[in-house]
């Protein structure tokens, strides 16, 4: 199993070899293919990564509790100004 870092970097070898335009259209097709099962790869490495982020909230009688990171409840309270509530 590769690490996300080095996924990313095989990413962008490969994105730097397509834009290169000096390969054949078999040739093309072929590192499109392996640039989307690495990008797939590192998006699910994401998703696994996001469901083992827990955050600190201080609720409002001064105690901290752990709470499991929710990406959309976040982005809900940061569009509602409510920042970690």
């Amino acid at each position: 199993m590769k690490s996300f870092e080095d996924a990313m970097n095989e990413l962008e070898k490969v994105v730097d070899e397509l834009e290169k335009e000096d390969l054949t259209l078999e040739q093309s097709v072929t590192k499109f293919q392996e640039g989307m099962e690495l990008s797939q790869y590192c998006n699910k490495m994401l998703e696994e990564a996001e469901k083992k982020i827990t955050i600190l909230i201080e609720n409002s009688d001064g105690n901290v509790t752990e709470e499991e990171f929710n990406l959309e409840k976040e982005e809900e309270n940061t569009k509602d100004g409510n920042l970690g509530e």
